[in-house]
């Protein structure tokens, strides 16, 4: 539930960065800067940080990260400005980046002996949903609160407040072991066995985090400029339809193959974008819903495909670390060509980036695909992992 929290205040905001433009007279540059300036503290944080709760435990940086989403939070309901709210969306940043490694390896902690498979489809399964809860959240309170700038982040400081009291209970299953200041060292944690596994999917898990980014921090800017659709839950639906659909895909997929998943996945993020690509040309807002589905089926699958098949071969005591990793490259991917996409908006315009953006995805996939499909005499580091684990039961 923390993590799902932690990755909601993230979201949370995107469905007020119109009423932020409207309200501060705001170009879609700094629209789309709000939205990536998070990845600065993200990238900053897992860079150095990723691994410390392999050293300290995960209690602590657990807390760490909810105090941080705190403040960031309060500083949310107080702003006045793009300043305060840059401040505020770097410090989310921070605080996701200490929180998805140390809870995810949590969640592995915590698992029992079988059942390290559910503990990785959570840990890509539970960042979606996050996203998805705050993007409605935040469309619900902008569509009917009276304060809707302000009252969403009211209502999740509150909710990170009550779990990080909880999150000060929980029971510490990582023992604490040297090297903790010497892990602060700014470094990459890929594990020698992970690699090969890690580079044959990473095109697919930069896809569908890329599509993820284009809801996130323009979508509610898409729905009303292009679709003309200015109820605020419109648009927060638009993005749950993505992230919630991708959740949905990779708990279905659990017990399935994950390279077939993943492969799935891939098919998904090549057609899904094309689909939204018809929509922005013929304004039919029904067929945009459709491409957010389809694509909703390949951030699921393609993620979950790949970050399955990547924990299956992480040893126990670089989990934290290795999962750090695998979200400093999805989230880079996350917000980066969506801040491009916000600096070219003025010259080129809404509609000639979100198609370029659309097309950028559906090439990235199809790319992703056809090297998948080329490693189709393999098989999964997943498949080996089971059919050991069910030799030794």
């Amino acid at each position: 539930m923390t993590l799902v929290t932690l990755t909601a205040t993230v979201a949370a905001p995107s469905p007020v960065y119109p009423l932020y433009q409207a309200e501060w007279s705001l170009g879609p540059g700094v629209l789309s800067l709000m939205f990536a300036i998070y990845v600065v503290g993200l990238l900053i944080v897992l860079i150095t940080a990723g691994s410390l709760s392999d050293h300290t435990g995960r209690r602590p940086v657990i807390l760490a990260a909810a105090l941080l989403a705190l403040i960031a939070l309060v500083i949310l309901v107080l702003a006045g400005g793009v300043g305060a709210v840059l401040v505020a969306r770097t410090l989310q940043g921070a605080a996701m980046a200490l929180g998805i490694g140390a809870l995810g390896a949590a969640l592995l902690d915590f698992a029992p002996p079988h059942g390290g498979r559910l503990a990785a489809t959570l840990n890509g399964a539970l960042p979606p949903v996050g996203l998805a809860v705050g993007s409605l959240l935040g469309g619900v309170f902008v569509q009917f609160e009276p304060d809707p700038t302000r009252l969403v982040f009211v209502v999740l400081s509150v909710a990170v407040i009550v779990l990080g009291v909880l999150a000060f209970f929980l029971p510490e299953r990582h023992p604490r072991r040297p090297g903790a200041l010497a892990s602060l060292r700014p470094t990459l944690s890929l594990p020698a066995p992970v690699r090969p596994v890690f580079f044959a999917v990473l095109g697919c898990m930069l896809a569908s985090w890329a599509l993820a980014g284009l809801y996130l921090g323009m979508g509610a800017t898409l729905v009303r400029g292009i679709f003309d659709a200015p109820q605020a839950v419109v648009g927060g639906l638009a993005i749950a339809c993505v992230t919630g659909v991708g959740a949905l895909t990779g708990m279905a997929g659990q017990r399935l193959d994950a390279r077939h998943v993943m492969i799935t996945g891939a098919i998904a993020l090549v057609i899904g974008p094309l689909l939204i690509l018809a929509a922005v040309q013929t304004g039919q807002l029904w067929l945009m819903f459709l491409g957010n589905i389809v694509g909703g089926i390949g951030f699921g699958g393609g993620f979950q495909g790949g970050l399955r098949l990547i924990l299956a071969e992480a040893p126990e005591a670089d989990r934290a670390g290795l999962l750090s990793t695998v979200y400093l490259i999805s989230y880079f991917a996350f917000g980066a060509p969506c801040l491009l996409a916000g600096l070219l908006t003025p010259t080129l315009g809404l509609r000639t980036v979100v198609i370029g953006y659309s097309v950028f995805v559906s090439l990235l996939s199809a790319v992703a695909l056809t090297l998948q499909l080329a490693r189709r005499g393999t098989r999964t580091v997943e498949i080996e992992a089971v059919r050991d684990e069910f030799a030794r039961s």
